[in-house]
């Protein structure tokens, strides 16, 4: 994959995906004695950077192709952005998903007008669910991270740092992903070395799902042991994707790893000073530059996604101290 591949996503987004803001909080800034940036793509539409790759992925497919229909597999957030893109550009979607997905996610997908067909996580075979449905119905299965128009659909969000970055003074700067599979991390880290070559990408992931840490500490593709455990539902993967681990390897620095208690701090600490609403595995990045990050170089971090259910935010400012 090339610039060129995100540049041509950009093109196809171009009037449907939000510009989402790069907020900061001076206040905060005082606090932690550096600037640390926020990039709400829990703005994006359906809540979260998914619409983008699957906007991008959609619109990839010739005219036959996409009619027929598409199948994504998903815990809440890439199945919205496929469900909203589907609906938008005419065509139906299915959505695989586990049946303890927040509900607020999986109410949302169906109002997008997607199929969404359950599965459990510790006992169902998602793929063999999903290779069934393909077959039967000729649809399209459109991967969450470990595709090319995807990664390059969410290589947008780097343009828009690089854009983003010039009036604020922002010259270098570390840039931490929430990581999950690595299509999100893996499109802004190939948008950023052609645009911003001075901002160094990580990744972040909840403790016990490590795995993109593990394997770019090692050089080979580790496994997580666990497919549940963590509140961070939103970047809980196996492992890092064929595609996107290469990427990775090229362009980020060592991964960071934060606790459920630190994503819980950072959800709390997101709406009291940036005034947005985060979902825990949204704000793992923010967590990893709250109370991780040393030195006074400026973070930005990415907001990955906001689709939470109200018992899940109120236990984070609850558990967090501030109510």
């Amino acid at each position: 994959m090339t610039i060129d591949d995100i540049l041509a996503a950009r093109a196809r987004l171009e009037g449907h995906a939000r510009l989402t803001p790069l907020l900061n909080a001076p206040l905060l800034d005082a606090e932690l004695g550096r600037r640390v940036f926020l990039k709400a793509e829990c703005l994006q539409k359906t809540g979260s950077f998914k619409y983008r790759g699957a906007r991008s992925a959609i619109s990839a497919l010739d005219d036959a192709t996409r009619n027929r229909g598409v199948i994504a597999f998903s815990s809440g957030n890439h199945a919205q952005g496929v469900a909203l893109a589907a609906k938008e550009m005419g065509t139906s979607a299915v959505i695989v998903m586990p049946s303890d997905a927040p509900d607020a996610k999986i109410e949302n997908t169906k109002a997008y007008g997607a199929e969404v067909v359950l599965y459990d996580r510790a006992t169902d075979d998602r793929d063999a669910i999903g290779a069934s449905l393909a077959e039967a119905r000729g649809l399209t299965l459109i991967k969450p991270f470990d595709n090319e128009t995807v990664i390059a659909g969410q290589g947008t969000i780097g343009l828009e740092i690089a854009d983003q970055a010039k009036p604020l003074g922002l010259e270098k700067a570390s840039v931490l992903v929430c990581c999950g599979g690595g299509g999100l991390t893996s499109g802004i880290a190939l948008a950023l070395a052609d645009r911003a070559p001075d901002f160094r990408v990580q990744t972040v992931e909840p403790q016990g799902f490590d795995d993109v840490a593990r394997s770019l500490e090692t050089g080979q593709i580790q496994r997580n042991d666990a497919q549940t455990g963590s509140i961070c539902d939103a970047i809980l993967t196996p492992a890092p994707g064929d595609l996107t681990f290469p990427i990775m390897k090229a362009h980020c620095g060592p991964g960071l790893v934060v606790s459920d208690a630190d994503a819980q701090r950072a959800m709390a600490i997101a709406f009291a000073h940036f005034k947005v609403v985060l979902e825990p595995g949204g704000a793992v990045a923010l967590a990893a530059a709250l109370f991780h990050a040393t030195g006074t170089q400026d973070i930005i971090a990415i907001a990955s996604g906001g689709n939470v259910d109200w018992p899940v935010f109120r236990d984070a400012f609850e558990s967090s101290g501030t109510v």
